[in-house]
């Protein structure tokens, strides 16, 4: 770990964290919610060690990289995120990438492939698949409709609420309780109950997540906040309104798509039928594997590092 070197560049009107290391192809990872850089650490070193440069910056609103708040949630749309990264492969001098995404790491990589295939090699997209823009009903409204009001996504879309309650719990137990989720049901959190659970229940780090990890995490969004990172689940509808141009358009970019059989995403909105039984192959026409990780949950890639990192590299050593 203290091989990765880290640093900051000015991109897109923000100054952005970066950990990198390694040289050769560059390999640009992006995390979700609630992470950091730190959730690649693994695979930062794996692909490092065969020939790539592996890149992981901390996203917008997260980390070591600065949250506009002028704007509220309206300055975290996917034009923004995107247009950060764009900014990100002009100020590295990089051309073209091999890109990897998880959670809304995933999410933004399928729009950036969208926007601008010219600048990816390949993807490489863990836990999210492409979600096609419905042209007749606002995400937010299916959401509520299929899921009810108390459903997660439903639940951080008050600006202040769910920043209110992560603050009433601490902040490494709440870091615990998300990274340790393995229940495929959708995530329904009614108010009562909250996102901490009882402070009485001890919660047990697998093998594969360190009370280091957590403290590293912790220790991050104690700084921050979560307003960065929620904000992404507020602008969902913003995002839906100013996609609308690219409504059909296929991801033409060379696709793996791996996720755990345990994952809540995979379990929720008909996403498994959307994977495996046609609607995201005639999406991401270029798709060429999808692998289905059994007994795996959410955060694969620190959970199964070594498995995943091998999947990585097995796909883009083909190009």
């Amino acid at each position: 770990m203290e091989k990765i070197e880290h640093r900051k560049l000015s991109v897109n009107g923000i100054n952005m964290h970066i950990a990198e290391i390694g040289e050769g192809p560059a390999v640009l990872f992006l995390h979700g919610f609630p992470e950091l850089w730190y959730s690649w650490r693994h695979q930062l070193l794996y692909l490092s060690s065969r020939g790539y440069r592996a890149i992981a910056p901390d996203l917008r609103g997260f980390g070591d990289t600065d949250s506009p708040s002028s704007c509220g949630a309206a300055a975290y749309t996917v034009h923004h995120i995107v247009g950060d990264l764009v900014g990100l492969l002009d100020a590295l001098g990089l051309g073209r990438v091999f890109l990897v995404g998880h959670d809304w790491g995933a999410y933004i990589a399928w729009y950036f492939c969208l926007f601008r295939p010219d600048r990816i090699t390949a993807l490489v997209n863990l836990s999210v698949c492409f979600h096609p823009r419905n042209p007749q009903r606002k995400p937010l409204e299916t959401m509520r409709a299929l899921l009810g009001d108390d459903y997660y996504i439903c639940r951080f879309q008050e600006p202040g609420e769910a920043e209110e309650e992560f603050a009433r719990v601490d902040t490494a137990r709440l870091m615990a309780k998300f990274l340790t989720m393995r229940d495929p049901r959708p995530l329904i959190v009614p108010k009562e109950k909250g996102f901490g659970g009882s402070p009485d229940t001890p919660i047990t780090l697998p093998p594969w997540l360190s009370q280091e990890d957590i403290d590293y995490y912790a220790d991050k969004f104690n700084k921050t906040g979560f307003t960065g990172g929620l904000n992404y689940y507020r602008v969902v509808d913003l995002n839906w309104e100013l996609t609308a141009p690219w409504t059909g358009v296929q991801v033409k970019v060379p696709a793996k798509f791996i996720v755990g059989d345990l994952d809540l995403v995979y379990n929720t909105l008909g996403a498994k039928d959307y994977i495996h039984k046609g609607g995201f192959k005639k999406d991401v026409p270029f798709l060429q594997e999808v692998v289905v990780m059994e007994g795996v949950g959410h955060f694969l890639n620190q959970e199964k590092p070594e498995v995943i990192s091998s999947h990585i590299y097995d796909f883009i050593s083909k190009f």
